[in-house]
C-alpha cells in the first residue's frame, strides 16, 4: 500500500482550534443573538464589556466568549482575571506577577524590556537565579528562568521590539 492509499484511507486529521470551527460558530452566533435582545448592542459595547457581560451572565466556557467576541483566548482571559472572574490562568501574555508555581516568587518582576537596557538588567537577574538553582542542582528552577527569558524574548519581539528581543534571544542560545 502506498503512502497516498494509506492516507486516502486513514483521511488525515484536521487540526482546528475549537473557536475556529465553523459549524459551531454559526450556531453559536444564532444563540447569542436569540440571548442579547435583553442587552445593549454589541456594537456600542468595548470587547471587554462584552467579554464581562457574558461571563456575568452565565457564559462561563472561555471558547464560547471567545466565539462570541471574536477574541483571542489569553486576551479573554486577561479581561476575566482583572475582572475577578477567573483564577489560575496562565499563558504568555499574563503577568509574571502572578504565583504559577513554586518558583515564580523568585522571578517576581523580574522582567522588562522597555528599553535595550532594561532588558540586559532583566537578563542579569535571570542569570543570576539560573546560576543560583544551577548551584543548588535545582534543574526545574533553571528550568524556569529559561521559560522566563523566553517569555521576555517573546513579549518584546511581539510588541516590535527586536533589539530587546535579541538579548533574551541571545541569553537563551547562551545555556
Amino acid at each position: 500500500m502506498t503512502t497516498e492509499e494509506i492516507l486516502e484511507e486513514m483521511k488525515p486529521l484536521t487540526l482546528e482550534l475549537d473557536y475556529a470551527d465553523e459549524a459551531l460558530e454559526r450556531e453559536h452566533v444564532e444563540a447569542a443573538q436569540a440571548e442579547t435582545f435583553e442587552l445593549e448592542p454589541a456594537e456600542q459595547r468595548t470587547k471587554k464589556e462584552q467579554i464581562v457581560s457574558l461571563f456575568e451572565s452565565g457564559t462561563k466556557d472561555i471558547a464560547e466568549i471567545v466565539r462570541r467576541v471574536k477574541a483571542r483566548p489569553s486576551y479573554v482571559a486577561q479581561v476575566l482575571q482583572h475582572a475577578g472572574h477567573l483564577d489560575g490562568y496562565f499563558d504568555l501574555y499574563t503577568t509574571t506577577g502572578r504565583e504559577q508555581n513554586v518558583y515564580t516568587r523568585y522571578f517576581r518582576n523580574v522582567l522588562h524590556f522597555r528599553n535595550v537596557e532594561a532588558a540586559r538588567e532583566s537578563v542579569a537577574r535571570i542569570d543570576r537565579l539560573y546560576n543560583y538553582f544551577e548551584r543548588l542542582g535545582d534543574r526545574a528552577g533553571q528550568h524556569q528562568a529559561m521559560i522566563l527569558a523566553l517569555t521576555g524574548k517573546n513579549r518584546a519581539r511581539w510588541s516590535g521590539k527586536n533589539e530587546e528581543s535579541q538579548v533574551f534571544s541571545d541569553w537563551l542560545a547562551a545555556h
